[in-house]
């Protein structure tokens, strides 16, 4: 480099000097200085003036030459600066690779007893995961939607790269047993549950060994599929195909599906509370959740269920259920006058409700909570305090108010959000930016029929996640699914639902006859007891007033005469038809039709 500089700097005093003896170049002293020329001669014209501009430009020439070879000098000096750092670099690992290998053998040599070698176990040296992987196929959510997506590209694709990236810390599973089947058997660690059909099935999708290790992600050739658990992605950079996560790890995909699913929604005043009352509230979203509530179930505790929706409803009957086994007492508190009340019209939500309380709930209607204080005394550890000076004391409190989709990333992705449902905004195609898919509860799509939706139910997930898969893969297919959702208050009401069901619609009801629900055995037993004399026998008593049974039977959901949405109350296997009723769009302006179209007396 010093070489550079001297051969810079001579090549342009020479070429200075030579033109200085013919007296062509005008330079003051202080530019003598700053050169360090001490042999150029000065000279001025007659009368003391300098020499002509065109002189000056040799000064420039001077300077830029100058320039360069200043400019080469560090340049030459910055990369060898470089090189000897990435000497030094090199020299460092391969000395920490001898001492890592040299601590292998160490651990691995273990003394011998009773001539025998005893075995020791030596974790091995991990290399850390890769700063930026490669896939053909990026998944980010790892719920039912995302493992269905999995399924259509593997179908359009039979030698695909799927990497899925999920921030639980659990492989893809269904969430739907968590409220439902796994509270009505008993308590296991496995998470296996018995569906509809009598076959004992896990909430998991696949096994452990189904999934690759990230770290031969890129080594494998197709198909291969792995996941990257209890990574968060915080940025996506749709025009450099583009994420990060929050482990500082980036991904570069070629096509993309986001299914991140929603997050529970809270009630503000519990977001105010001190950490020691968030640590007894269970917002009830994953696999965690239902193992600390059933922990809590066996012991017996009080749980309080905030909401009085779907999850709500169905997960305090189901606490109710495993209470009567282990002692649990379960308080369901809601701002409505009864169960599903939203969805129900208002004389089955109360008919509902009596049914829950039946399974064994406290049920606190039109009640809100206007504060939450530690409980003191062996009552419990969160005392709620209601609107109406009531306060009840509980070891958990479970809050069932409703899903918030997480558009976190999308918004990062300078994606278009719904403003009326939330959600990503897609095609029919299920598509929302050039090779950016979104499938679940985060995708607000067009129905045909009933206009802009997004859906938060398993049908939903798994037929949009795998029709928005095969588009990934190829496939130019259109998302008109009607969905459907499936719901149960204990062993003796479970019903269907599909299309709009919003108790704020006209609806109307077509029930069958169905048998008096019977009673509680205890309560037999104290009217066998009861004193005969106490009524004359002479008299004859009023017939007793009986409660409408609402057994079986289907509610329509009407708008401008039209069906928009069904429940099926009781009554099974009857979807495609109601499916068919809605997508038809047919006009009825006389109701009486409408009991025409299912058979529920068979």
């Amino acid at each position: 480099t010093n070489m550079a500089h001297r051969f810079a700097t001579m090549a342009a005093w020479r070429s200075v000097r030579s033109r200085a003896v013919s007296g062509r170049i005008l330079l003051s002293p202080c530019k003598q200085q700053q050169l360090r020329l001490p042999y150029v001669r000065t000279q001025t014209t007659g009368g003391g003036h300098q020499a002509p501009k065109s002189e000056n430009h040799t000064l420039v020439m001077l300077g830029f030459a100058t320039a360069v070879g200043f400019g080469l000098y560090k340049a030459f000096q910055n990369k060898s600066k470089v090189l000897e750092d990435e000497k030094k670099k090199i020299k460092e690992k391969k000395t920490d690779e001898k001492k890592a290998e040299t601590e292998l053998k160490k651990g691995g040599e273990t003394p011998q007893t009773n001539g025998q070698a005893k075995e020791t176990e030596v974790e091995a040296i991990k290399p850390p995961p890769p700063k930026k992987v490669h896939a053909p196929y990026v998944i980010i959510g790892g719920g039912t939607a995302a493992f269905f997506a999995v399924r259509g590209i593997m179908e359009a694709d039979p030698k695909a790269k799927i990497l899925i990236v999920t921030e639980e810390d659990e492989r893809p599973y269904m969430r739907t047993p968590l409220s439902k089947e796994l509270w009505f058997q008993d308590k296991n660690e496995d998470l296996v549950f018995s569906d509809w059909s009598g076959r004992n099935r896990s909430v998991f999708y696949e096994p452990e060994e189904f999934y690759k290790d990230v770290d031969t992600f890129r080594d494998h050739e197709g198909p291969v599929l792995s996941i990257i658990k209890g990574a968060k992605a915080v940025d996506m950079n749709t025009h450099l195909k583009r994420i990060s996560l929050d482990s500082g790890q980036q991904i570069v995909y070629g096509k993309c599906l986001l299914a991140t699913g929603g997050r529970p929604k809270t009630l503000p005043l519990l977001e105010k509370c001190s950490d020691k009352i968030k640590s007894h509230i269970n917002l009830f979203r994953t696999t965690k959740d239902y193992k600390r509530l059933e922990n809590l179930a066996a012991a017996g505790k009080h749980v309080v269920v905030i909401g009085g929706g779907f999850l709500g409803s169905e997960l305090a009957v189901a606490l109710a259920h495993r209470g009567s086994k282990t002692g649990l007492k379960v308080t369901q508190i809601y701002p409505e006058h009864g169960n599903m009340a939203k969805v129900l019209p208002e004389y089955l939500s109360k008919w509902s409700t009596k049914r829950v309380e039946e399974e064994g709930v406290r049920i606190v209607p039109n009640s809100r909570i206007v504060s939450v204080s530690e409980a003191s005394g062996e009552q419990g550890t969160v005392r709620l305090h209601l609107k109406d000076g009531r306060k009840i004391d509980a070891d958990e409190v479970v809050v069932a108010v409703g899903l918030e989709p997480n558009t976190d990333l999308a918004v990062k992705g300078r994606l278009e959000i719904d403003e009326n449902n939330g959600g990503i905004v897609v095609n029919s195609e299920l598509e929302a930016r050039r090779d950016v898919f979104a499938a679940g509860d985060v995708a607000s799509f067009h129905d045909t029929t009933l206009g802009r939706r997004r859906e938060e139910h398993h049908d939903n997930a798994v037929v949009s996640g795998r029709l928005a898969g095969g588009n990934m893969a190829g496939k130019r297919l259109s998302y008109f699914h009607q969905s459907m959702f499936w719901s149960d208050l204990g062993p003796h009401v479970g019903y269907e639902a599909i299309g709009i069901v919003d108790s704020r619609l006209q609806t109307v009801g077509i029930w069958a006859e169905a048998p008096p629900t019977p009673k509680p055995e205890s309560l037999k037993v104290k009217e066998a007891n009861k004193d005969k004399e106490a009524i004359p026998a002479s008299k004859e008593l009023p017939p007793a007033k009986r409660e409408p049974a609402y057994g079986k039977g289907v509610v329509f959901y009407m708008k401008n005469d039209k069906v928009v949405g069904i429940v099926l109350w009781n009554v099974f296997d009857k979807i495609p038809v109601a499916r068919q009723v809605i997508r038809s769009q047919k006009v009825f302006k006389n109701k009486s039709d409408l009991a025409k179209i299912f058979n529920i007396r068979d």
